[in-house]
């Protein structure tokens, strides 16, 4: 007999934010019911939450249609951001000189399981 599936799992590999500025956004929501995350991702004015938004609906979307679990029992089991690779370009400085930018990104992951 198959196993029952009791969890989702959606990744959002090399966005442009840094992983510093994502997991200010994602301890917010860590260990929250589904419905109580969403509410604080949509009144939360940081860059990040947008797209921590987009990665969770695509996990609840997960469990949903390919495990068939129920909206209303998930939480959020595991919410991470790794680092990702990073951009480097140069500025042009004064006297000919250039100095680096690290334009950082990250790998986001949320998991939602059943409680």
């Amino acid at each position: 007999m198959a196993e029952q599936v009791t969890s989702a799992k959606a990744t959002a590999k090399t966005v442009r934010i840094p992983a510093r500025k994502a997991r200010l956004v994602i301890d917010l929501i860590r260990g929250k019911s589904v419905a109580e995350a969403l509410g604080i991702l949509k009144f939360t004015p940081r860059a990040g939450s947008l797209i921590i938004e987009k990665v969770l609906k695509s996990a609840i979307a997960n469990a949903e249609n390919n495990f068939d679990l129920d909206v209303e029992d998930l939480i959020i089991s595991e919410a991470f951001v790794n680092e990702g690779p990073t951009l480097k370009r140069f500025r042009p400085r004064a006297k000919g000189s250039a100095s680096p930018i690290n334009k950082r990104t990250s790998h986001v992951t949320v998991v939602v399981s059943v409680k």
